[in-house]
């Protein structure tokens, strides 16, 4: 009977440990878990912290039953600390020691840490003082108490991420005065500046103080608050708040598969084929500490939740005999911003010519549903294209909530997986009825306005 390891209790890892349960009811599969929250939602924290998801158990994909109904054995608040290759053993530290662990396979899904961006004073402040980040669920709870105990009139949140966007709405929702500093020209730097312009508009609309081109480069005590320190368009800066929440990225978290002698790779994340396989004898590595097979960029580092799923799903299967390979991301993502919703697929102008492509954007607007209809609300749209083939690369879009920018954006990620060019688009049989959308969708108006741009 075959024994699994995975190391690491999120996405990447639960997904290769129910996948090869799936497959082989015989093996033996363990998950070594750092805490005691195996399955949990991070993505879901800022709606916690907002109020929309209560209880906090409420987070967990699945619980700890469920996962041992599965046949899944988990060591919880065990950290793996070193792997013996060779012997095919790995050195594990839990509530009763340390001890070793014989495996067959080992898949490793670390997942990864939080940035800090070379800010001064993060490594002597913590949740006591009023410094957070929001990475784990340990993490909720002390910013959860922080809340609750001290009650902060205001926040400043540095970074304005996806995260940090949806961190900024939990905490005004909750009467917190936000103030958020983003060290890009725009918030929301994966959208180019004119759309990420709109959801900057909408933040500000909700009493969000947004300063942008600004870098933060310390942090420190100040009376019963703190003070972030640094530059504001040019000149120096400080501002005081009774709490501070670091969402700046992350890096990937390799220690454990770099001193077993992995090799690394785009963005200093584990280097992995399609099999994810590490090069190192029946160890896989998948999720946020592991490079991204990017279908437009070829290898890449692009941490996504989805990505983590899908990589961990692929690794369970071949770690028990299959032949799966990682079809490759197009980096799809969205963010609800208060009432607004951002979402993008592909690439965009820069990142395509860095990957030798000829790209053309073109912008658009067009409404969700027929204008007859009431409650009719524009989208913004700009779609990239190459200029030579005329292949779709890339389409970022804003939109109203309910104007289903989400399902859109999944459209476009659909054709970017299979190569079709932009005007293609226009060929896809979507549907339509008046209150939903229009004989030409919205993509396809989007798409079609940029053959003109192309000329």
């Amino acid at each position: 009977m075959p024994h699994l390891i995975a190391v690491g209790g999120s996405d990447a890892g639960i997904s290769a440990a129910l996948r090869a349960r799936e497959l082989d009811p015989s093996a033996e599969v363990t998950v070594v878990v750092a805490d005691r929250y195996p399955n949990y939602s991070i993505c879901g924290i800022p709606y916690y912290v907002s109020g929309d998801v209560t209880p906090w158990q409420s987070l967990a994909h699945r619980t700890i039953a469920d996962l041992e109904a599965a046949g899944v054995r988990l060591l919880l608040d065990t950290r793996a600390e070193a792997i013996d290759v060779t012997g095919r053993r790995l050195s594990v530290r839990g509530p009763g020691g340390a001890t070793e662990v014989a495996y067959d396979e080992l898949v490793v899904a670390t997942g990864a840490l939080p940035s800090g961006a070379g800010i001064a004073g993060l490594d002597r402040l913590g949740p006591d003082d009023g410094l957070h980040v929001m990475h784990s669920m340990g993490d909720t709870f002390a910013l959860d108490r922080h809340l609750a105990e001290r009650a902060p009139q205001t926040a400043i949140i540095v970074g304005a991420g996806y995260v940090g966007l949806e961190m900024a709405e939990a905490f005004t929702v909750r009467g917190i005065r936000v103030t958020q500093l983003q060290r890009g020209h725009e918030v929301l730097s994966t959208l180019d500046p004119q759309l990420g312009a709109q959801v900057h508009a909408e933040l500000s609309a909700h009493g969000v103080e947004v300063l942008v081109d600004t870098t933060v480069t310390g942090v420190e005590r100040c009376g019963a608050g703190l003070q972030v320190s640094g530059v504001h368009q040019g000149a120096p800066f400080t501002r005081s708040a009774d709490l501070v929440l670091v969402v700046v990225g992350v890096r990937p978290n390799t220690a454990l598969l770099a001193h077993a002698g992995a090799t690394l790779g785009a963005g200093g994340a584990v280097a992995v084929d399609e099999r994810m396989r590490t090069g190192l004898p029946h160890i896989f590595s998948a999720g946020d500490g592991t490079v991204t097979h990017h279908r437009l960029l070829g290898v890449s580092y692009l941490p996504l939740g989805t990505t983590a799923h899908k990589q961990g799903r692929v690794a369970g299967e071949n770690a028990v005999g299959g032949d799966a390979r990682f079809a490759g991301s197009v980096g799809t993502q969205v963010v609800k911003v208060f009432d607004l919703v951002a979402a993008r697929t592909g690439l965009r102008d820069r990142e395509a010519v860095r990957a030798g492509f000829a790209p053309v954007t073109s912008a658009a607007a067009a409404d969700d549903h027929k204008r007859y209809f009431p409650g009719a609300h524009p989208i913004a749209f700009r779609i990239t294209g190459d200029e030579r083939d005329g292949r779709l690369l890339g389409a970022q879009l804003v939109g109203r909530l309910g104007t289903e920018v989400a399902k859109r954006v999944d459209t476009y990620a659909t054709a970017l997986y299979a190569g079709l060019t932009v005007d293609q688009v226009s060929e896809l049989d979507l549907s339509y009825t008046p209150p939903l959308g229009s004989p030409w969708d919205a993509v396809q108006v989007a798409t079609q306005a940029w053959a003109p741009a192309r000329r």
